[in-house]
């Protein structure tokens, strides 16, 4: 676990920014202590990077926070075309400087303005967060505009299945009765935040491990080990 000034201290980002990210619910800590310290594991680390690329390619907080919560959101697959956004955002930046160099070196001004064409670079973008933030699942969720009481009855409600498959964890995940309970956390997803396929599903579960405080709501709500053994009953469910 890191401090908010050791997490300020390695990224660069300022003590009152990670507040504010706290704040908005783009990054919140793994644990507030009893002081009110705010404390980060790697899980929220490596969620940090994440904003940070997005933030070096210039989307809005409002944006990266719809995408780092979307349900379907992959990390390896977006941070490969980060890399590749970066890449022509670097061979573009590469011209623009021999532009400016030639410039400099004749003392002449030309009238091509190829150089500062940013069209393919502006629609793989438009792509990539159509891809990231605005996938089927997603659009479905906002279209229901759930009421705060209506969230509120959402989360017990899941939670409570969480439960039930905590009372279950020293059985088998392949069990019927655990994959019963599978089967109705995807019914009940699908009934109250989007249609949840088995993919959804299955990374949703991946999800659920991931070390942060989702992992410690479920774990609280079935006991310790609750959300790896749905992980393994939704592995098991989706196979």
């Amino acid at each position: 676990m890191k401090t908010v000034k050791e997490v300020s201290r390695i990224t660069g980002v300022s003590v009152r920014t990670l507040h504010h990210y706290d704040a908005i619910g783009l990054l919140k800590p793994t644990q507030v202590t009893e002081a009110g310290y705010r404390l980060y594991d790697d899980s929220a680390l490596a969620r940090m990077q994440s904003i940070l690329l997005f933030r070096q390619l210039q989307f809005p907080l409002k944006e990266i926070k719809k995408i780092l919560d979307s349900p379907v959101f992959d990390p390896m697959e977006a941070l490969s075309q980060q890399v590749h956004l970066l890449e022509m955002q670097r061979d573009h930046l590469e011209q623009l400087i021999s532009h400016a160099r030639e410039i400099q070196r004749t003392g002449v001004y030309t009238m091509d303005f190829s150089k500062f064409d940013t069209t393919e670079i502006d629609r793989y973008t438009e792509e990539a967060k159509q891809k990231w933030g605005s996938t089927n699942a997603w659009r479905e969720f906002e279209q229901k505009k759930a009421t705060p009481q209506q969230t509120r009855e959402n989360a017990e409600g899941i939670m409570d299945i969480f439960a039930q498959l905590g009372s279950l964890r020293d059985a088998s995940p392949a069990s019927g009765a655990a994959q019963a309970l599978v089967a109705k956390l995807q019914a009940f997803i699908t009934d109250h935040y989007y249609t949840c396929t088995k993919e959804i599903l299955r990374s949703l579960g991946q999800m659920y491990i991931a070390g942060d405080s989702m992992t410690e709501n479920i774990d609280k709500a079935g006991g310790p080990g609750t959300a790896q053994f749905a992980h393994e009953a939704i592995e098991v469910y989706c196979k």
